[in-house]
């Protein structure tokens, strides 16, 4: 960025702390210093000396410069290399037109659960979903169009279409943040919620602002408004008849705000994890409702993840420790437990651990490990900490991830 030696070492600090996306105290305890005096850096009341400068440059890993303004050396890249989804694109933004010959809505669902499967279990599923996805786009919108127009169209094949459409949305929102594109993520999830609501099914509206919180947690500084989302769907889904599909679901909604207000107030995350999230697991039990996979573990991983975002691997590890991922019916929620173990062990500079648990990582899902910028910034870490024994192995998923 240009602008960056025009700013003063406390802004940078700053920023720097919160693209590594930690609270201060995470960042402060690291470093040896107390949370306020790193408050009062940050906010240009204290002057850090050298010492701490390299502390906090190597905890959040910028060159010393890029603290001091000094833009002579650039920043390690941690974007993906590989986004890809161009036909993707193209399909959720070419020009629609109804379908000449509408699709069975059976047909179209057999597709959608097709694809559904191999979004979550798949370690390629990068790769299929670009096969898959445009054409199912394509005659899943067309259909709808030719519905809608439609004057003898049946009502009840009218709004199983509309339920497919909400359900293959709901992937595409999903798809559409993981390779990056964020716009594209919020349209599709608003496309989800109109569809639900057009088929006037109570499930999928909340499944569909769901999918809307996850898209508005992406977005640094949209937290409370995933959490307010999240709260009035699980409110409104409270009036419909109760069953395990819908605690499910409104556990999974429950989550929303757990993430949520883990990024600043994790003591609140902890006791709606515990108050809420747990009850309405035993209520649903192991489940995947709309491909929400909720349920114990689930809520487990979560709890994880809190104590990974506070700063408290101890605490972290020690959750992980109890939880067997192996049955859950997401490679992505497995892949993702792994990813935040790696990062406990990344937070307490045991590089051994981290380049173990990346390795199995890249055998699960070696795709969403190249599209991770957490991963590769772990990967960029150890390339600058690895001792001689273990430096090959570092280098040879460095070069697998092309960041080297």
């Amino acid at each position: 960025m240009t602008d960056l030696p025009a700013l003063p070492t406390e802004a940078l600090v700053r920023a720097a702390r919160r693209r590594d996306g930690r609270p201060q105290s995470a960042i402060a305890g690291l470093c040896g210093l107390s949370t306020d005096y790193l408050s009062q850096i940050e906010r240009g009341r204290k002057k850090p000396s050298g010492d701490v400068l390299a502390k906090l440059a190597g905890e959040l890993g910028v060159a010393v410069g890029t603290l001091l303004g000094d833009d002579g050396t650039p920043p390690a890249r941690t974007e993906p290399a590989v986004t890809g989804g161009a036909a993707v694109v193209q399909a959720l933004l070419r020009r629609k037109d109804a379908a000449l010959r509408p699709s069975p809505a059976d047909e179209l669902r057999d597709r959608v659960e097709r694809a559904w499967e191999v979004w979550q279990t798949s370690s390629t599923r990068f790769t299929e979903a670009e096969i898959l996805l445009p054409g199912l786009v394509r005659d899943t919108e067309g259909t709808v169009r030719a519905l809608r127009t439609s004057a003898g169209a049946d009502a009840g094949e009218r709004r199983e279409v509309l339920r497919v459409a909400a359900d293959l949305y709901g992937l595409l929102r999903s798809y559409c943040r993981r390779i990056g594109r964020l716009d594209l993520s919020m349209m599709v999830a608003e496309r989800a919620l109109r569809a639900a609501e057009d088929a006037d099914d109570p499930l999928r509206i909340a499944a569909a602002q769901w999918n809307l919180g996850h898209v508005l947690l992406s977005q640094p500084g949209r937290e409370q408004e995933a959490a307010g989302v999240a709260m009035g769907a699980s409110r409104d889904l409270a009036a419909a008849v109760d069953s395990p599909a819908v605690a499910a679901v409104r556990g999974a909604l429950e989550l929303v705000v757990v993430v949520a207000d883990a990024r600043g107030r994790p003591w609140a995350a902890r006791d709606r994890l515990t108050t809420g999230a747990v009850r309405l697991a035993r209520r649903s039990g192991e489940s995947n409702v709309l491909w929400t996979v909720f349920g114990p573990t689930n809520v487990a991983l979560h709890a994880l993840s809190v104590e990974m975002t506070a700063g408290d691997t101890v605490e972290g590890l020690r959750l992980a420790d109890r939880i067997d991922v192996s049955s859950l019916p997401s490679r992505e929620r497995q892949f993702t437990f792994g990813l935040e173990v790696a990062r406990c062990y990344d937070l307490r500079r045991d590089n051994a651990a981290v380049l173990v648990h990346l390795l199995e990582l890249e055998q699960l899902a070696p795709e969403d490990l190249e599209r991770s910028p957490l991963g590769r910034q772990m990967v960029i870490g150890l390339m600058h900490r690895a001792r001689p024994t273990y430096r090959r192995q570092v280098t040879g998923i460095a070069e697998r991830l092309h960041l080297v």
